[in-house]
Parts: C-alpha cells; sequence; structure tokens
C-alpha cells in the first residue's frame, strides 16, 4: 500500500546573502561641497565684475557742465559741488548734491543729470533781482519774492533797480532786518506788474510799502509822492505821467498825488516853509 507523503507547505526563505546599501549622506555632503565651491566661484567673479564696473572710468564723475548761471561764476558754482567729481556716478545721490546748491543765496532751483561717460550736467535757475530794499541802516538786493539775496554792494552796481522803502519795521535778536511778508508781497506785486512795461518800470526810483494797503512810488527827476493803492499799479502809474504836465501847470510843487479813486485824482501841494 502506498503512502503520500504530505506536501510541506511552509515557506522556506531563500538564504541570500543582502548586498551592501548606497549611502545617500555621504553623496549629499559630496553634492553639498561642489555647489559650495561653485557658489563661491561664482560671487567672487561676480563681486570682480561689479568691482570693475564700478571703478569704470566712464562711471567716474571726470566732468561737471555748468550752464543758467549769469550772477555765479563756473568757479563759485564748483566750489559749491566741491567733492563730487571722482564720485562713482550710479552710487552718488544727485539729490543731496542739489540741495547743497540751494544754499546759495542766488540760486532759486537746480537740477543735476548724469550723463554718460562720466559727466554730471548742472542747470541753474538764478533768483532775479527786483530791488534793493532799504533796511536797518543797509541796503539788500532783493528777489522777485521780497526775500534777500545780498547785501547790496560794488559788485551789484550794475543794477538799475527801485530802492524799496518800508520792508523791514523792526530788527531780528542778532540785529539784522526783519522782512514784513505783507509789505514785501506788496512791493513784488508793483514789480511784478511793471515787468511787462520796461520803459514804465525804468522810470521808478523809489516804492514805499510801508502801508500795506497803499504803495507808494517816486519817479526819477520828480519829488511828487504818487499813491498807487494795492492794485492796477502801471495803469495809475502810466495816468500820472499822461497828467504831470497838466498838474504840474496848477500846482508847481506838488507834494504828492492820490490815484486810488478811479477818475478823480487828489493833489496835495508841498507846504512853504513856516506855513500852515
Amino acid at each position: 500500500m502506498a503512502v503520500s507523503a504530505p506536501n510541506d507547505k511552509r515557506f522556506r526563505r531563500a538564504h541570500v546573502k543582502p548586498g551592501r546599501k548606497r549611502s545617500w549622506f555621504a553623496f549629499s555632503r559630496r553634492r553639498a561641497a561642489v555647489l559650495a565651491v561653485t557658489a563661491v566661484v561664482v560671487l567672487f567673479a561676480g563681486y570682480r565684475s561689479f568691482e570693475l564696473v564700478m571703478s569704470a572710468e566712464a562711471l567716474t564723475v571726470t566732468r561737471i557742465t555748468v550752464s543758467g548761471n549769469a550772477r555765479l561764476s563756473r568757479g563759485e558754482v564748483l566750489a559749491l559741488l566741491d567733492g563730487l567729481a571722482g564720485r562713482n556716478m550710479l552710487l552718488v545721490s544727485l539729490d543731496e548734491w542739489r540741495q547743497k546748491m540751494l544754499t546759495s543765496p542766488w540760486v532759486e532751483d537746480a537740477a543735476l543729470r548724469r550723463v554718460l561717460p562720466g559727466t554730471v550736467d548742472v542747470v541753474i535757475a538764478e533768483r532775479a533781482p527786483m530791488g534793493i530794499g532799504r533796511m536797518a541802516d543797509g541796503l539788500y538786493l532783493l528777489d522777485q519774492h521780497g526775500g534777500i539775496i545780498d547785501e547790496f554792494g560794488p559788485n551789484h552796481a550794475d543794477f538799475d533797480l527801485p530802492l524799496i522803502d518800508g520792508l523791514a519795521p523792526k530788527r531780528s535778536p542778532e540785529g539784522g532786518p526783519v522782512i514784513d511778508e505783507e509789505r514785501a508781497a506788496l512791493a513784488s506785486r508793483v514789480m511784478s506788474s511793471l515787468q511787462a512795461r520796461p520803459e514804465l518800470a525804468g522810470r521808478v526810483s523809489q516804492i514805499d510799502v510801508t502801508d500795506a494797503r497803499d504803495a507808494v512810488v517816486i519817479f526819477k527827476n520828480d519829488t511828487a509822492l504818487v499813491r498807487i493803492g494795492d492794485d492796477q499799479f502801471a495803469e495809475r502809474l502810466q495816468s500820472y505821467l499822461d497828467l504831470v504836465a497838466a498838474l504840474r501847470e496848477k500846482v508847481p510843487q506838488i507834494d504828492y498825488v492820490d490815484l486810488r479813486f478811479g477818475e478823480r485824482v487828489y493833489v496835495r501841494p508841498q507846504r512853504r516853509p513856516g506855513g500852515g
């Protein structure tokens, strides 16, 4: 009788020697080292390239051009910009140098721009003198807004400008003049109205703005005070010139003429010495 042996259904694990696992940590370290070296090389090359570009002559300020200056000499402008030459054009702050330009009393505004290679172009707008202020026992050159430009001196003798009185009713603690804004504004409006009438402006000798609502004008070769109020300045001054010959036939010695009341003209004769 045959007997069948039962099949051994148990799984027999093969006795296979496992292979050595690859070290990913060692590979990562080598890769990181290569990347680090590469980064250092790239950064150094970039730094050297940047250094070469920054030191290039085309990007170094070697020339400064100046325009728009009339009263300021080129040398005076360059003195205000002392230290700008030699700076890198890309790194220098032109606004800071513009602020230095504005410290000059003659400079109302200034524009600076970069022009390759190596040039900074400077365009100046100077303050325009409108008169000579008589204040605090001194004479001062005034701009179109009534601000002080400079103390009037021999170097300003070529200006043919009217004297302006009444601007500074008091002094500062330091002893200098303190300009009244309302009076300065009145003087500015008078002179502005005469800009379009140079032949009329050229005949004005003095302007008094002691009363901020009533400008008083004296013409050259005349002694009469012409009161013109606070508007219609050029028109009223021209009307005086048109009438003065007829007025002097009736009043040879005129103290003042008041033109503030439209068609009515008031004339006051000079008082005689010892008269009432």
